[in-house]
């Protein structure tokens, strides 16, 4: 039984810029806008998108950062909670800090080394998200960043494989790794969940 295909619902960049966050000016890209067209995929990530810190996102094993576009009700839902959002006011692509908003890919369904295999572009599951204070100050909440270790929605770095190009509509075949270290697995266990 294959796996359905994987769906790119928004390709989102941003350039890197000074915001306040707890007081103090913070050097960021996390504030991600959605592409019309195709993106340049190069070993380093996508074309038009910067990262701030690469400590944390960047370089060749965080080179792009995905998200399942079915965990963004939870997100709203906790925002409306928290009082940072009304209820019904839905996220932008991008929002969470990702390059891309897939349909598909949820974390409890991929394996480090797993390939996404798109028709211009092969990008390979790396690691899990780290939230940190960033994350809380785009999601409007300081209980956001556990709300992420609790719920085990991460989403995938990317390692880019092949280099080439993605847009909106793109769809991957998912190619198995060695399935060894399960994505979600390794966040929870990372975030002292398992």
């Amino acid at each position: 039984m294959t796996a359905p295909p994987i769906r790119v619902l928004s390709v989102s960049t941003a350039l890197a810029q000074q915001v306040i966050i707890q007081g103090r000016p913070v050097l960021t890209a996390i504030h991600k806008r959605a592409q019309t067209g195709r993106v340049a995929v190069t070993l380093l990530g996508l074309a038009g998108d910067e990262q701030a810190d690469q400590t944390v996102h960047g370089g060749l094993s965080k080179a792009i950062y995905a998200y399942p576009a079915a965990h963004y009700a939870f997100w709203q839902t906790v925002r409306a909670q928290a009082r940072v959002a009304s209820f019904g006011e839905t996220l932008p692509p991008g929002a969470l800090g990702e390059n891309l908003t897939l349909d598909g890919a949820l974390e409890s369904g991929l394996w480090i080394g797993d390939r996404l295999r798109f028709a211009d572009c092969v990008l390979a599951v790396s690691e899990p998200r780290r939230p940190c204070f960033k994350f809380n100050a785009a999601m409007g909440f300081t209980q956001a960043s556990k709300l992420m270790a609790q719920s085990g929605y991460c989403g995938s770095y990317l390692a880019v494989v092949e280099p080439g190009s993605i847009g909106p509509g793109d769809t991957a075949e998912l190619l198995p790794g060695p399935r060894e270290v399960n994505l979600r697995e390794l966040f929870l266990a990372r975030m002292g969940r398992q």
